[in-house]
């Protein structure tokens, strides 16, 4: 049974904190890795807010099912792999490994399911056709193009202007200057391969699919028409999930996701950590030398909704913090605390700060921590 007390959380597109009351159990769908690189800490500080959310859903009483998907076919595994030599598919195994070995360490719930969108091409064409079908795509060029025109509520997500999304796009893989386009934001669902990338046959040529339709495609089928809850970087936001969210009502007629919750950017050096500008912090590199459960509170210290700075002290401090917590031993400790803070927004600061203060007056603090993944 379900406490009495709700629970809320920040939903992205109605831009506040509301209550979140999901059924027993509770559908999730977190986008995951493209694996042409080694996990690093604003991965990892984004699949352990989920995690902690799953724990306090879970102790609430209800039962969770979360998907975190694996692009194993995109734009930047085909271009690093081509730059190594090597097959997409080998170098996405290898790194598949390496995130694997660093997510069991880090003793995240296990997924529902790990698909990969080279699993799902047949239930991507099935999509397109969907789409096609009911009037909001449009072929031209050899691609499959979802036309935004048509969509009046595009944009409801992110809630940016037109001009911030042109510029997005851009930035993050939109290609808005493709001529074949009716718009400069319309994306991207089918495209025609290079000669060195790998291909599928479909209706409109041989080729592979888009970003954005491929989490539809494995949502859809991993857990039905409507997901309770569908999160990510806020990097994600747009183009990837406003897109998704379009395209998947567009074929099914349904509501795609009943709350929306994205993970802020871990920086460093005065910019969000990210592959493609090399200021990076590895997760394989933190285990070496931390316990992988300080590693976990050095992400929990910040609230998932703000952005901060790595710095050479975030570990040295989370260490300290969790030997603080082992001294203090079993019990129930700062429990109520706990629970009410997560409660609130996921608030992980504040329950840091409540077993923080638990374990100062001498009171164990076991089952607290537990909540938060830190077992003593």
């Amino acid at each position: 049974m379900t406490e009495d007390r709700p629970m809320r959380l920040y939903d992205t597109a109605r831009q506040a904190v509301v209550p979140f009351e999901p059924d027993e159990l509770v559908t999730m769908y977190t986008c995951g890795i493209t694996p042409y690189d080694a996990t690093h800490f604003g991965h990892a500080a984004t699949y352990l807010t989920y995690d902690v959310l799953q724990r306090r859903l879970r102790d609430r009483g209800h039962d969770t099912r979360c998907v975190r998907n694996i692009t194993d076919v995109d734009d930047d595994l085909l271009r690093k792999a081509r730059e190594l030599g090597v097959h997409y598919l080998d170098l996405a195994a290898g790194e598949i490994a390496r995130f694997d070995a660093d997510i069991e360490a880090l003793e995240l719930i296990p997924s529902f399911s790990e698909p990969r969108a080279t699993s799902a091409i047949a239930d991507i064409r099935g999509f397109i056709g969907m789409v096609l079908d009911r009037g909001h795509a449009y072929t031209a060029g050899g691609s499959v193009y979802f036309d935004v025109g048509s969509w009046p509520s595009f944009g409801e997500i992110s809630h940016y202007d037109r001009d911030e999304m042109l510029r997005l796009a851009a930035e993050r893989g939109g290609n808005p200057d493709d001529p074949n386009k009716r718009d400069p934001l319309d994306f991207v669902l089918w495209q025609p391969s290079a000669d060195d990338e790998p291909a599928w046959d479909s209706l409109w040529g041989p080729g592979r699919p888009g970003w954005h339709i491929e989490c539809s495609a494995l949502a859809l089928r991993e857990l039905g028409t409507t997901i309770d809850l569908h999160g990510g970087g806020s990097d994600l936001i747009f183009p990837h999930h406003e897109c998704e969210s379009a395209q998947s009502e567009a074929a099914t007629g349904e509501p795609f996701v009943r709350h929306w919750m994205h993970q802020a950017m871990v920086r460093m050096d005065g910019e969000k950590m990210s592959k493609s500008l090399g200021n990076l912090v590895f997760v394989s590199d933190l285990r070496k030398e931390w316990d992988t459960r300080a590693i976990r509170l050095a992400a929990l210290a910040h609230h998932y909704r703000s952005p901060w700075e790595w710095t050479d002290e975030v570990m040295p401090t989370a260490a300290a913090r969790l030997d603080a917590w082992i001294a203090a031993g079993t019990g129930d400790g700062a429990l109520a605390e706990t629970r009410a803070a997560l409660d609130e927004d996921l608030d992980t600061p504040a329950a840091v700060a409540a077993i923080d203060a638990a374990a100062k007056r001498g009171e164990g603090v076991s089952t607290a921590a537990a909540l938060l993944g830190v077992v003593i």
